[in-house]
Formats: structure tokens, C-alpha cells, sequence
């Protein structure tokens, strides 16, 4: 099986290294076309984006805000599957079914880092055949999860699991300023170690992301309603977040918890262990 894959960022060259097949990838940016080639290995080579070359399966692994166009352009390169890493399964399949209705199909959404494979990957066969089952099969033998779901699924959780998560994040990150050593709670500390690995990422996916998919608005209205909120507000408003993280338990208790956890957070260790199990 040969493959090609557009585009050759850090997903585009997880799938040359995850993938089975003689690998050929092409990109806007020649040399890093090459890079990836080079750190695939095994034969791996580079073509010219705007080549007319076909291959059994053409991978499209470009910015999600650039899948339609790439689905459009390369699709007839494909001879008998198409899929795509972008992380925006809706649009993309929708691309595929116009530009390539004749062929397997399927959208891939690795729910991981590329250096923190193997994970869960999100599947999306919208037309199987023995090509994309290949390839899935040699995903899962090499460890990874595969996550059956559809379109509408996979995108409206991506509201909730990355641009809603990622606007938290980065408004704690650029609203909080640093505290003298040992003023750290568990909370405030568990929040730290996210934004370093929030700020390891590239921007750019951040904000393809945030412009993708809904989710910051909900942040930015939940921020206003604590900001606004009297003492009563912000009881009712933490026993409906106590509700719904933690339906099995009683909000009265964990709220409790919470705050033994608080007051007792730079100088009682013991007392904020339960807090750090307890809260999401």
C-alpha cells in the first residue's frame, strides 16, 4: 500500500511513522516536507503538492480550518481510500463524499500528542472497505484505542474537550499572576502544571481550534456570572457545578470538602488531598 499524506506536521508525521505503507508526503513548505520523510524513514519520500501522481490512499493532514480546500484538491490523487487527521470531522467528510464519492472513506481524530503515542484515536468510517480496515488495524496493533463515534458526535464533544477546555486554560493562565513560594494550593498548583503543558503546544492549532469550534463564549459567560454573583449566587452556582461533576455525591458534603481544602491549602497537606482527588 502507498500513501500519500498532505501535509507534514507533527500529525501528518505520526501517521507516516504509525502507518504500514510506503510513505510520500507533500506540503506547502518543500523542506519540511523532507523533514518528515527523513524522520519517517523507511523509504519515505516527498512529492510536489501540486503533483498529479496517485496512490492507493491519500491521508489529508493539514490545519482544520484548511481541510476542505486540501479534501478538494487532492482527492482525485486517491485510488481507493481517503482520510484525514485534521481534528474536524464533519466539515472534512462532507468534502470527501463530494470530491470522492466512489472511494473508502473515514475520518481520524488522534485524541493524543504525536510524542505521547500511541492513545485513543476517534473513528469515523463513513464508507469502509479493506483499505481504511487495514489501516485501522495497524493502528490498533500498535496500541492504539480506536474510538467509534460519528461526525456530530466527534464535533460537539470538540466544543466541550478542546475549545471550551482551551479557553479555560489560557484565561486562568493570562488572568492569574505569580504568588510568593509556598501560597500554593493543590488547586492552584493543578491548574500551573496545565498551563505549562497547554503553552508547550503551537499556537496556531490553538487558534485553528477556537475558530473551528464553539466553547469560549460558554467560558467567558460562566466568568461573568462568579464575577457578578453575591455570596448566595456563588453556593447555588457551585452546587451546579458540584451536580454535574459529581451527580453520585451530596453537593452540601463536597462543598465541605472544599472548603477544609481552602483554608487549610498552604499549610495543611492532609487536609487538601481529598480536594485534589475530588475536583475535575
Amino acid at each position: 500500500m502507498d500513501v500519500l499524506i498532505v501535509g507534514a506536521g507533527a500529525m501528518g508525521t505520526w501517521f507516516g511513522r504509525a502507518t504500514d505503507a510506503t510513505v510520500t508526503f507533500a506540503d506547502v513548505d518543500a523542506d519540511a516536507a523532507a523533514a518528515a520523510a527523513e524522520r519517517v524513514g523507511s523509504g519515505a519520500e516527498t512529492t510536489a503538492l501540486e503533483g498529479t501522481d496517485s496512490y492507493d490512499v491519500v491521508c489529508i493532514a493539514v490545519p482544520m480550518t484548511h481541510v476542505v480546500d486540501a479534501v478538494a484538491d487532492h482527492a482525485e490523487r486517491a485510488e481507493r481510500a481517503i482520510v484525514d487527521i485534521s481534528g474536524v470531522m464533519g466539515p472534512s467528510l462532507e468534502a470527501m463524499a463530494e470530491h470522492a464519492p466512489g472511494l473508502e472513506r473515514a475520518s481520524l481524530h488522534p485524541l493524543f500528542a504525536p510524542e505521547r503515542a500511541p492513545g485513543s484515536i476517534a473513528v469515523v468510517r463513513e464508507e469502509a472497505g479493506p483499505t481504511v480496515e487495514t489501516l485501522l488495524e495497524t493502528f490498533d496493533a500498535g496500541g492504539n484505542d480506536l474510538i467509534e463515534t460519528t461526525a456530530t458526535e466527534h464535533d460537539d464533544a470538540m466544543e466541550t474537550v478542546q475549545a471550551t477546555t482551551h479557553a479555560a486554560v489560557l484565561s486562568f493562565a493570562l488572568a492569574a499572576e505569580s504568588v510568593p513560594d509556598g501560597f500554593e494550593t493543590p488547586i492552584y498548583e493543578g491548574l500551573g502544571t496545565l498551563v505549562e503543558q497547554f503553552t508547550e503546544g503551537t499556537p496556531r492549532v490553538y487558534a485553528d481550534i477556537q475558530q473551528t469550534f464553539d466553547g469560549a463564549d460558554a467560558v467567558a459567560d460562566a466568568a461573568a456570572a462568579v464575577a457578578d454573583a453575591d455570596a448566595e449566587e456563588l453556593e447555588s452556582l457551585y452546587r451546579e457545578a458540584a451536580s454535574q461533576w459529581q451527580p453520585e455525591s451530596d453537593a452540601d458534603n463536597a462543598g465541605g470538602r472544599t472548603e477544609t481544602a481552602d483554608h487549610g491549602g498552604a499549610h495543611d497537606r492532609t487536609q487538601t488531598t481529598d480536594d485534589t482527588t475530588t475536583t475535575k
